[in-house]
């Protein structure tokens, strides 16, 4: 700062700063993020005092009302995770025929889960930004801020690697008619979680991170354009030349097709199979895989968008700070409506808006990435997820329910003796009654004997139509009443004239 005609006696309360400031020889210069403070020099007369703006910052260069918003996007980015939860319980339970789950779409539900925690380990936290009244936190001092600005570092990074590796998947799908494998399988599992780890452990070692903006830490201004921002604008930048290359060889075979007629025999397009293949056989080709893969395909644009948008806000804030700490003219301005104002924070709001990105830009920022999470239940996840988790449920309680209704017979059977009762069919109606043993008393001469079950008879009461046991003929009244007149059989003891009738009884037994 400059000699701005301050009051020597009020700076004097200030450590010879005007208010708002602090100087920085009342503060040790070994705790916290030195590099954090926002200090200029003010002369004072003969003296050179360093004079830092309270900690946080962002206190004095956006209104009261920032911190509700960036809190209203940590929120967001709760309901985000309880989504991205949500798919992957879907895809570990579930069926493949009710979710469609692939790996590259399990890999990128992680990956914005740990990009959410990083808004969501501050709100459970709450922890303290400052260490004192000009240094802000880093993750050397505060261990929730190491943790929240890595789970953030390492969830943008990787969601960028894993976006690519999807846009290439579906490229190589489409423009090239291959089939992706195991190879690339293994591939992507080792570029997926490879790169990210060597980002975040450069970002980590070369720069840090820490209390820089709002309550979540973030990647400081040393070597973090080589550790982090070029990698990560290099990994979306090669994903967006796929995913828009492919879209374009998409609309060169949709107008091929429209120019195609039934006389064309081939085609300049990709072969299938070392055939060529017509206009209109290309397109429905690359019309089957985009049904097939659309949903991919937007989340892979909505995360290049939302991390190249991320990066070049956070970029243009971190050079902006960066500036106004080599050139004390550029706050001038702001710095005397402050000491004008005796920390009227307000009244000075215009003259910051050079200073920082706008509010609205931030808070758009916050929330594209808090959203992320939402996007992929949406496009990821299918209706058909419900009645999965609804069979579930049913066929846990059913398993249950027989579990139940088993033990309980074992026990209920446990308790009776069922070798009282005879073994009878299940649709047999006869009514049993159980057999008591008779023990006989054992006669020392004949030695061991055994009870005596049959020494009472059960009483059977056999229903009138059964036939399990045969019965004796029964004598019918009109059989009894049979009167041998009345018919043209001869009576007993009958003997005829005739011939035939002189035979012998032998005779009539054996015809």
């Amino acid at each position: 700062m400059t000699d701005l005609g301050i009051n020597v006696t009020d700076a004097a309360l200030r450590g010879g700063c005007a208010a708002p400031f602090f100087s920085a020889a009342l503060y040790p210069n070994d705790q916290g993020f030195l590099d954090g403070r926002l200090c200029q020099s003010q002369t004072l007369g003969p003296n050179t005092v360093t004079c830092c703006l309270p900690c946080p910052i962002t206190d004095w260069v956006y209104p009261d009302y920032f911190d509700t918003m960036t809190a209203v996007a940590n929120w967001i980015s709760v309901a985000g995770t309880a989504c991205c939860i949500f798919l992957l319980l879907s895809w570990a339970c579930l069926p493949v025929e009710n979710t469609n789950r692939h790996y590259l779409s399990i890999c990128l539900t992680t990956t914005v889960i740990f990009m959410n925690l990083g808004f969501i380990i501050p709100l459970a936290a709450s922890p303290p930004q400052c260490i004192n009244d000009i240094t802000p936190h880093d993750m050397h001092t505060l261990p929730v801020c190491g943790a929240s600005g890595s789970c953030l570092l390492f969830g943008g990074f990787a969601g960028v690697v894993w976006a690519f590796l999807r846009a290439l998947s579906l490229h190589l799908q489409i423009c090239w008619d291959i089939v992706v494998g195991r190879y690339f399988h293994f591939f992507a599992q080792a570029t997926g979680w490879g790169l990210p780890c060597i980002a975040i452990v450069a970002s980590l070692v070369f720069s840090g991170v820490s209390f820089r903006f709002g309550a979540t830490c973030h990647i400081n201004h040393e070597n973090s354009f080589a550790a982090f921002w070029i990698p990560i604008l290099v990994m979306a930048g090669l994903a967006a030349v796929f995913q828009f290359a492919t879209l374009g060889y998409c609309i060169k075979v949709y107008l091929a097709s429209l120019a195609d007629d039934n006389n064309t025999a081939a085609s300049s397009l990709p072969s299938t199979a070392g055939v060529s293949l017509t206009p209109r056989q290309a397109y429905r080709r690359v019309r089957r895989v985009i049904a097939l893969q659309w949903r991919g395909i937007t989340i892979v644009v909505i995360i290049i968008a939302d991390v190249i948008f991320f990066s070049i806000v956070f970029v243009f804030q971190d050079v902006t700070a960066h500036a106004v700490r080599e050139d004390p003219s550029v706050a001038a301005d702001w710095v005397r409506c402050l000491i004008v104002a005796q920390g009227d924070k307000n009244k000075c709001l215009e003259e910051a808006r050079v200073l920082v990105v706008n509010e609205a830009t931030i808070l758009a920022v916050l929330i594209l990435l808090s959203i992320n999470g939402i996007w992929l239940l949406f496009f990821l996840g299918r209706p058909t997820m419900i009645t999965g988790w609804i069979d579930l449920y049913r066929t846990i309680r059913k398993g249950r329910s027989n579990i139940d209704f088993v033990s309980a017979d074992a026990r209920r059977e446990s308790r009776q003796d069922n070798r009282a009762y005879e073994m009878l069919s299940r649709g047999s109606s006869t009514v049993v009654t159980p057999i008591d043993a008779v023990k006989l008393p054992v006669i020392p001469d004949e030695g061991r004997t055994t009870p005596d079950y049959f020494g009472k008879t059960a009483r059977y009461h056999a229903p009138a139509r059964s036939f399990s046991n045969p019965r004796p003929p029964r004598t019918s009244p009109a059989l009894a009443s049979w009167d041998a007149a009345t018919t043209y059989a001869p009576p007993r003891h009958y003997r005829s004239n005739s011939a035939f009738d002189d035979r012998r009884p032998q005779e009539f037994s054996r015809m």
